[in-house]
């Protein structure tokens, strides 16, 4: 079983190390991944071992809170005749981790489920009754509630509110310590001072001192203890000197409080900076449509999206969001993909054409069949695959890992050998070998280290899902980077996958009539060649005739009579059946096949009076593509089932470094291992059906094509449109995310390295100014925002 669960009150890394040791250390948990920056954990455990109750108990036995997001449906049973049937669709339900109740209504046949859409589904729930023996008919009513966004609001006025006191007090204390400086006696202050510290740090603090135990308890050393040790030493030794215990100069009431409220400021912009990282999966979740109309019986009626199943008809108006995955039926309007492809223009939606759930109907009202619903919508597997992707992490990530495991014993050893140094070695005052104990434990701070990777992933891998780019694994950061070769099947990927008319070459007739003529002939014909002819008279808006008789000659061409004329479109091999010459025309028809162009020629009462060059062209956006990737320094090349003459002139006029030809499906993955094994790190682009070995062989692959019918499991990278330019805006997302990764580690790194040595003491000595506590967690804030805010200046980066 797996699962994956919202967490609150996750700070840094250790906070990812607490809740991972504390988990995998539960009796059937196989494994447990954290990810810091979209605030969750996946969990993948034996149910019979270990339940949804005892996960999350372990979690918040820490110091945190599970978001437990709750969905209520009420469900049509068939099949319940008595109390048992009762008790046993009952018993059944709630053995689902992630059901949190059910009530079952013998005399209405319902049953009343709420559960966590995070840990179990609708489509659980039914398998569940018809594996007790009973019916499951259909969901009568479905209630939301945003938990999770509303905890997020509810945490954040705590924190406001935690903020308000900490600093009302810390400032008052700080002021009152400087009254000392005015000649007043500091000690007749103390017990006021130590009833504020108390209250603040009693209601502010609490939580960071809970989760101290809660890691301590499971023999883990937390950010959340290196706090409390700062704060709680800074505390007690005040405390002290208020009973006369030590000398009046241990006083650190103010330093104690600041502490906090430095730590507290910082956690609260990040946590507001945080809620923004994964605002494009908020915005994809929002087009997720709650309630559809559909065709029941002849009627009109509205009901829950989860009541709408395969095979429905379903009735949008002009403006509304379409509710599934489906087919026109009926009507013609212009549909706004743009949330789901990143394609601004909308497109007109006719009979037959594929809509993609969650886009908006523009125009007019529009038919459609259901054919994709809930889980299995285009849109809901973009949102899973790029959760999944966001939860991935790419080998820079080790380092930063491998950083955090020794960090905070390297602190904790840094921090006592400052205090052994001044007061043993150095002879300072005990007081002043404290204070660098304690801003040593409050400087470090490996939470930029466990942020760097997360949010740049959720914000990039977010930035791309909204320009249509899902990429699906973290390692593709790291490669993408390395890549030498970028090699792109031919059909459908650089040229349009079906063929055109590019020329119109005629003698002594009107081009327009030749057109409509010869279009009115092939309009019979099943040909792709016929077809390509009659698209191109249809975008002239040509008025089509029909012809009298038809004849199609296989291999050769076809035969007609309209309006009285008999009408030859086809090859040389016809024309020269039927004793037409085609002498006067050779020189064309050899420039047509120079250019890999398929020549039609045209004889009508027995004399040629044109010839059209039909060829698949080559896509928009292709080659400005490919001389983008030069300039990154990256070799292009092209591979295609074609003859080689047809991808030599495609290839030429495209400027690729390499033409791979007449290579058969099952051939291309050895075309790339090839390849691999002199050195290149290729990228593969192809169309994510047909190119599946491709594309798993190739160190990334790239599946491109529509959104309908794309295959969402093949290839690293999917691009939902068909566009050669998003091949290279791929590449780019994929290189700037890396890069705000390395710039936070490295932030993350020059920090501690240059700041911990002055709190240490290396201030005093270049200086001779004492690196006070409370300016340690000044700094230490400000470490954290910043990782978050530099993440979050990728959704400007242009790619």
């Amino acid at each position: 079983m797996e699962i994956t669960l919202k967490v609150n009150g996750m700070t840094c890394a250790m906070c990812v190390k607490t809740i991972e040791a504390a988990l995998k250390g539960l009796d059937g948990v196989k494994d447990a991944t954290v990810n810091l920056g979209t605030e969750t954990v996946r969990v993948v455990f034996d149910e019979s071992r270990v339940g949804l109750n005892g996960i999350i108990k372990a979690i918040e036995d820490v110091g945190y809170s599970v978001v437990r997001e709750r969905r209520d449906v009420v469900i049509k049973i068939g099949g319940m005749t008595c109390a048992m049937c009762v008790r046993t669709i009952e018993t059944a339900l709630k053995e689902l981790p992630g059901v949190l109740d059910v009530g079952v209504n013998l005399g209405t046949e319902t049953a009343r489920v709420s559960y966590e859409p995070g840990a179990v589904d609708l489509d659980d729930i039914r398998k569940t009754i018809e594996s007790v023996g009973y019916q499951f008919i259909g969901v009568e009513g479905e209630e939301t509630y945003d938990v999770e966004g509303q905890l997020r609001e509810k945490s954040l006025r705590e924190m406001k509110r935690k903020l308000a006191i900490a600093w009302s007090i810390g400032i008052a204390l700080f002021a009152s310590m400087q009254m000392s400086r005015l000649g007043f006696e500091v000690r007749y202050l103390m017990p006021a001072q130590f009833i504020m510290a108390t209250v603040a740090i009693a209601y502010a603090g609490r939580g960071i001192f809970e989760k101290a135990w809660g890691s301590l308890r499971h023999r883990n050393l937390s950010m959340e203890v290196m706090y409390s040790l700062g704060i709680g030493s800074a505390y007690f030794a005040s405390v002290l000197a208020t009973v006369r215990i030590i000398p009046e100069d241990f006083n650190f009431y103010e330093a104690s409080v600041l502490l906090m409220a430095f730590l507290l400021l910082g956690r609260y912009l990040e946590s507001r900076a945080k809620g923004r990282t994964s605002e494009a999966i908020k915005k994809l979740m929002g087009l997720q449509v709650k309630k559809a109309t559909v065709l029941r019986d002849g009627k009109e009626i509205e009901v829950p999206i989860s009541d709408v199943k395969v095979g429905d008809i379903v009735l949008v108006k002009p403006g509304e969001r379409i509710p599934v995955d489906g087919i026109v039926l009926g009507g013609k309007g212009y549909v706004d993909e743009s949330m789901i492809t990143g394609e601004p223009v909308p497109n007109l939606k006719r009979k037959g054409d594929e809509v993609i759930g969650g886009t908006i109907n523009k125009s007019s009202a529009l038919k459609i069949e259901a054919k994709r619903v809930g889980r299995d919508t285009v849109l809901a597997q973009i949102i899973r695959l790029v959760e999944e992707a966001q939860n991935t992490k790419p080998p820079i990530q080790k380092l930063a890992d491998k950083i955090v495991a020794y960090f905070i014993p390297a602190v904790l050893t840094i921090a006592l050998l400052s205090f052994a140094y001044w007061y043993f070695v150095a002879g300072e005052p005990v007081l002043f070998a404290f204070t660098t104990l304690l801003s040593v434990l409050v400087i470090a701070c490996p939470c930029a280290f466990g942020l760097a990777t997360p949010t740049a992933l959720t914000v990039g891998m977010g930035k791309g899902a909204e320009m249509g780019i899902l990429i699906k694994n973290g390692e593709v950061l790291e490669i993408a980077r390395k890549a030498t070769v970028v090699l792109f099947d031919k059909t459908g990927t650089l040229t349009r996958g079906q063929p055109e008319v590019t020329d119109v070459v005629t003698f002594g007739m009107d081009e327009g009539e030749f057109l409509r003529l010869v279009a009115s002939v092939e309009k019979r014909s099943e040909h792709p060649l016929g077809e390509a002819v009659v698209r191109k008279a249809g975008e002239l808006g040509l008025d089509l005739g029909e012809p009298e008789e038809f004849e199609a000659l296989a291999g050769r061409g076809l035969r007609a009579v309209i309006g009285g004329r008999e009408v030859l479109a086809g090859n040389r091999k016809l024309m020269l059946e039927r004793g037409i010459k085609t002498d006067g025309i050779e020189e064309t028809l050899q420039k047509l096949e120079n250019e890999a162009k398929t020549a039609i020629v045209v004889a009508i009462d027995g004399e040629v009076t044109g010839v059209m060059g039909v060829a698949d062209t080559v896509k928009e956006g292709a080659r400005e593509a490919i001389e983008e990737l030069h300039r990154m320094g990256k070799k292009v090349g092209m591979i295609t089932g074609d003859n080689r003459r047809t991808a030599e002139a495609i290839g030429k006029a495209l400027s690729v470094d390499y033409i791979l030809a007449e290579v058969l499906p099952g051939g291309k993955a050895g075309e790339v291992k090839k390849l691999q094994e002199k050195g290149e790190i290729v990228i593969f682009i192809g169309d994510g059906i047909n190119d599946a070995p491709a594309l798993a062989q190739a160190d990334i692959g790239i599946a491109v094509g529509n959104a309908t019918d794309i295959a969402m499991e093949s290839g690293d990278i999917v691009l939902m449109r068909n566009d050669p330019r998003d091949v290279v805006k791929a590449i780019k997302l994929s290189q700037k995310t890396l890069g705000k990764i390395k710039q936070n580690i490295f932030w993350a790194m020059f920090y501690n390295t240059m700041l911990i040595p002055f709190a240490a003491g290396l201030a005093f000595i270049l200086f001779g100014i004492e690196f006070r506590p409370e300016w340690a967690a000044g700094a230490m804030s400000i470490s954290s925002v910043s990782v978050v805010t530099n993440s979050l200046l990728l959704k400007r980066t242009e790619v």
